[in-house]
């Protein structure tokens, strides 16, 4: 029996990339029924993360036209993470597996045949894994690096190179409505859920047109969201760092005590003046790295919800 795909694309102000965009997907996904690789039934379904552009009127317009696009409106803007996962969940009741990707076509849309090959060898998870990252710029590249390097020691299990590029079975889209959590890291949580799973190597593209909605400040939100919501390790190495800390100055009371027994009396204004800035410091960075645990404890236990979808746009 065919199955059937939903391709799950959040939008938020991608009137300039959409056009473009639905009409590559459109002509990939009818290749694939063709090919009796996939049903007839499967969509293309796009998230709008309460844009403030003709988005939604173009994914309606879209929706009126072919009934292969799905539209999915959120009620209020609730970032990329929180859309994807409203499209996801969607397409949990309908397809047999969906396959999420960005609006922008910098994603390889040539390489879904792979995805769906993979998954009916079985695989639950497919990753879409950079191949290179030669389009980047060296700050970039240098940047991402070590963003998956802080990711690992931090004790985070994300895959290197990959995005939300990914394909999700039916069984894994249904493990992944287990995690409750508010603070959305789906890198990190994904490869928490199991099952087998397989990659699939692509190029990433230039952003076909409009800009990027990741900018240097926001992706350095994401990192620390990202360590924040899938690993406990800052919180202990603030006790190790504690710990290391007290060390230090004990010896340092002892060698002081010793200096004073001895009758060498030393001016010690510098080392006073370092001490306190310091341990001010590491302070203030202590109760940051607290700070940012409490906050997602708070917004955790007010248990809002993640997404409201205000309209669904749906044909058989």
């Amino acid at each position: 029996m065919k199955k059937i795909i939903w391709l799950v694309i959040p939008c938020y102000n991608e009137q300039e990339v959409l056009p473009e965009t639905s009409r590559q997907l459109e002509e990939i996904m009818r290749g694939l029924i063709k090919k009796d690789k996939i049903s007839d039934k499967s969509k293309i379904a796009f998230v709008n993360d309460g844009s403030k552009d003709n988005t939604w009127n173009i994914i309606t317009d879209l929706h009126e036209k072919n009934p292969m696009f799905t539209g999915i409106n959120l009620a209020h803007n609730k970032g990329h993470q929180n859309a994807l996962l409203a499209g996801l969940m969607t397409a949990k009741d309908y397809a047999d597996a969906a396959i999420s990707l960005d609006a922008d076509l910098q994603d390889d849309v040539g390489v879904i045949e792979q995805f769906i090959d993979k998954f009916n060898e079985g695989k639950d998870v497919v990753y879409g894994v950079r191949s290179t990252r030669a389009t980047d710029t060296v700050f970039k590249r240098s940047t991402a690096h070590a963003f998956y390097k802080l990711m690992k020691v931090m004790g985070a299990d994300t895959l290197q190179d990959h995005a939300d590029y990914r394909l999700m079975s039916k069984r894994a889209l249904e493990g992944l409505a287990k995690y409750k959590e508010v603070n959305l890291f789906l890198r990190g949580i994904v490869p928490m859920i199991g099952y087998e799973t397989d990659v699939v190597y692509y190029e990433r593209h230039e952003r076909f047109a409009g800009e990027s909605k990741y900018p240097l400040k926001k992706m350095l939100s994401f990192a620390v969201d990202g360590i924040t919501s899938c690993s406990v390790k800052p919180i202990r190495m603030i006790t190790s760092l504690g710990t290391l800390v007290f060390t230090v100055s004990i010896v340092m009371l002892i060698y002081f005590l010793i200096v004073w027994l001895l009758g060498h009396t030393v001016q010690g204004w510098t080392t006073i003046v370092i001490s306190l800035w310091g341990i001010g410091g590491l302070i203030l960075l202590s109760l940051g790295i607290i700070g940012e645990y409490v906050g997602k404890i708070y917004m955790e236990v007010k248990e809002r919800p993640r997404f409201i979808i205000e309209k669904l746009l749906y044909k058989e």
